[in-house]
């Protein structure tokens, strides 16, 4: 609920501070006193687009300030909270315009983005006219209002998870083909890799083993030769033979030199014994490098396969035997993916099912709840004078999504056999206000969460029908809030608040000021909204008939 309004230093305000009360309050005045500029002040603090140049000539900036009042549970606290912007039951808007165009807007005296007051005024703020296009004109609102007035929410609540559910669903099966798509591309890649793999079987350690083997059988060649020279002369006609001959002659002779031959004799045994270890390590050594040489061949050959496979697979060759075994993991889930992708069509066909019946239902739900409001709508068009109108609410199919498949329009037709069409196309400025307030009266139900302004919604209409207008203005006031720009003495009447709008000059500037109005007061604004700039006694007899009625 709006609480209060301060302005400064706006168009042709210097400074204006306003106090609004629940129910219906009306502004009245002359044309061009400045009541559209209350309009674009508050539009302004609510950062809506409107006009250009809003700061009062010679000011160095303008500012306005409103003030709400927020019960609890009302939707703005949700997003002061999003936005990281302190809430509680008092709510100050404030923006500043510079005379160069600067804007800043503070939110509870937080610096705050236009984003964020254009969405708090979306839960603050509903206006009304003949050139609205924020509210019941905009088609793309029409289905929430019918779903409001539907009481359709369970019906969404399901329709949104049976959609969550299939989205998911339908995402699923479409990554499963993707990927099984992907690999059928590669699966003769797959396949002859893992039998490539499978058939050279390299195993771990194996590279370093072969080129180990491969050098020392390279180097063979060069070296057995002097192996084997070095192995026979160190046999039996080489060293062993004359160490052997050499310890039998010493041993002939040792008892005649007096014990001066033992230890010599003792070192010949055991250097025979390191010789016999020398001579089998040279034989095995000769034994080793007596290779085939096709040995070398086949040790070559494997090497160079295992490291091109590496080379080609661009892992390390320890590395081949578990890539071959991803490679048959592969394998494997394309095989079993066939199996999988029936299962998560079955999936998807399942969800689609439970979409379809919810998204029934809630159709169903809406064809019922718009049959009601046509009724209700033209129940209200009567008193005001349009009997001969047809409301339709127009629900045809849309494309599937989270909130059903209807698309719904309000259209009307101002006689009947005549063509429907949108509301803004068909009807003229005053039918067009009269239809709006009625399908307003139908649609706002028990909901007073936001400040309705119906800004000169009677315009064109006057004697039983502006009364009408202003019985069902009073009637949406009712419990909640509503501000209406009006010309209309029946209107005004019904206001349980009223201001007078007026301009003055003051040191050669025109400024526009607002007046609340007393009873005595609005005698005679409604006497002169009846007669005119003459005051009568008739028209002030009229004027009290209109606010005792």
């Amino acid at each position: 609920m709006l609480r209060a309004l301060e302005i400064r230093d706006m168009l042709i305000i210097d400074r204006l501070e306003l106090t609004f009360q629940p129910g219906l309050n009306a502004l009245t005045g002359e044309t061009g006193a400045g009541k559209s500029i209350l309009l674009d002040s508050l539009g302004f603090v609510l950062g809506w687009r409107g006009r250009a140049e809003l700061v009062r000539q010679g000011a160095a900036q303008g500012e306005v300030v409103a003030e709400f009042e927020l019960p609890e549970g009302h939707p703005a606290h949700a997003i002061l909270e999003e936005a990281g912007l302190p809430g509680g039951q008092e709510l100050i808007l404030r923006r500043i315009n510079t005379a160069e165009g600067r804007k800043t807007a503070w939110v509870n005296d937080r610096r705050c983005s236009g984003e964020v007051l254009r969405a708090l005024s979306e839960t603050l703020i509903e206006l009304h006219g003949q050139h609205d296009d924020r509210g019941l004109l905009n088609p793309r609102g029409h289905r929430a209002m019918l779903d409001a007035y539907t009481g359709a929410g369970p019906y969404i609540s399901d329709v949104r998870l049976a959609w969550s559910g299939m989205s998911r669903a339908r995402k699923a099966l479409a990554q499963t083909e993707f990927a099984l798509a992907a690999m059928r591309a590669e699966e003769e890649f797959l396949r002859h890799s893992v039998a490539e793999l499978d058939k050279l079987d390299p195993q771990p350690g194996e590279d370093a083993d072969l080129d180990a083997r491969r050098r020392m059988m390279q180097g063979a060649e060069r070296i057995r030769d002097d192996v084997a020279r070095a192995f026979d002369l160190l046999s039996g006609d080489g060293a062993e033979g004359k160490m052997v001959d050499a310890m039998r002659w010493l041993e002939g002779v040792s008892d005649t030199a007096g014990g001066q031959l033992e230890d010599p004799i003792a070192a010949l045994a055991r250097a025979l014994v390191e010789l016999g270890e020398a001579q089998d390590g040279v034989n095995a050594c000769l034994q080793v490098l007596d290779f085939n040489p096709a040995e070398l061949e086949d040790a070559e050959e494997r090497l160079f396969a295992i490291r091109a496979l590496a080379r080609k697979h661009d892992v390390a060759p320890d590395d081949l035997g578990a890539f071959a075994e991803t490679l048959r993991d592969r394998l494997n889930r394309l095989e079993a993916g066939d199996a999988d992708l029936a299962d998560q069509r079955a999936a998807v066909a399942e969800a689609q099912v439970l979409y379809d019946t919810a998204a029934a239902a809630l159709s169903s739900a809406r064809q019922k709840a718009a049959g009601r409001l046509d009724v209700a709508v033209m129940a209200e068009l009567a008193p005001l004078k349009m009997e001969r109108a047809v409301f339709q609410t127009e629900i045809t199919p849309a494309d599937p999504g989270p909130e059903g498949v209807d698309a719904v329009a309000f259209t009307v037709a101002t006689n009947p056999g005549a063509p429907s069409g949108p509301l803004n196309k068909i009807a003229s400025g005053g039918e067009l206000s009269r239809f709006l307030l009625a399908l307003k009266v139908c649609l706002t139900g028990e909901d007073s969460a936001r400040t309705m302004i119906f800004d000169e919604i009677d315009r064109g209409v006057g004697g039983a029908t502006a009364d009408a207008v202003g019985r069902r203005l009073a009637s949406l006031a009712q419990g909640g809030q509503v501000l209406v720009v009006t010309h209309s003495p029946q209107v005004a009447a019904r206001a349980a608040h009223h201001w007078r709008v007026q301009k003055h000059v003051t040191g050669g500037q025109t400024l526009s000021t607002v007046i609340p109005l007393a009873d005595p007061d609005r005698v005679d604004e409604i006497a002169r909204m009846v007669a005119g700039d003459t005051i009568t006694d008739e028209a002030r007899a009229a004027a009290r008939a209109l606010l005792d009625a």
